[in-house]
């Protein structure tokens, strides 16, 4: 009778209510929206003024300062009102800072403007406010005439008024037939 008292008791102790509860701060960290296969037309005035798409978009809208990001990479064409892409840009990661209206691009960024000068590099911000894109990080430009490379790298959007930094090498390109 005691041993059989004592099993009981046992299983008793060993059954307490277990209950999982999800904290507020782990609901915060997830994506208040997610998205497949994102393409997203901009247009003005019924004019088509860039697409831009990606594999997968998260917002995350829950937080102090909230953001979209693009894990798998972004591919932006800018048409700029006409039929044809006129320039684009690509990158393996972007993330949108929505209060800064600030893009950051990662990872084997290329952007190409409407004279197919092509900008390469690592790091990529993009200030839609102020109409600018800068990095501090390696660079490399090709046109047609030559490639520049260097260090920081600051520009308005469409490559024009461009400076590099600290520029390291300048090959001119001869087209010899």
């Amino acid at each position: 009778m005691l041993s059989a008292a004592l099993i009981i008791a046992a299983l008793l102790s060993s059954c307490e209510k277990k209950t999982n509860t999800i904290e507020k701060t782990d609901i915060l960290t997830l994506p208040a929206s997610t998205g497949k296969g994102i393409r997203t037309i901009f247009t003005d005035s019924g004019r088509i003024q860039l697409v831009m798409e990606a594999q997968v978009m998260e917002s995350y809208k829950n937080i102090e300062e909230p953001y979209s990001e693009f894990k798998s990479g972004i591919n932006v064409l800018f048409h700029d009102g006409h039929k044809e892409p006129v320039a684009s840009v690509r990158s393996k990661y972007a993330r949108f800072t929505d209060s800064k209206n600030l893009w950051e691009l990662k990872d084997s960024v290329v952007a190409v403007n409407e004279t197919g000068d092509k900008l390469e590099t690592e790091l990529l911000y993009w200030d839609q406010k102020k109409d600018l894109i800068y990095t501090d990080r390696f660079v490399k430009i090709t046109n047609v005439d030559q490639i520049v490379q260097g260090f920081g790298f600051e520009s308005d959007t469409r490559l024009t008024k461009r400076r590099i930094k600290n520029v390291s090498a300048t090959i001119y390109v001869r087209n010899e037939q």
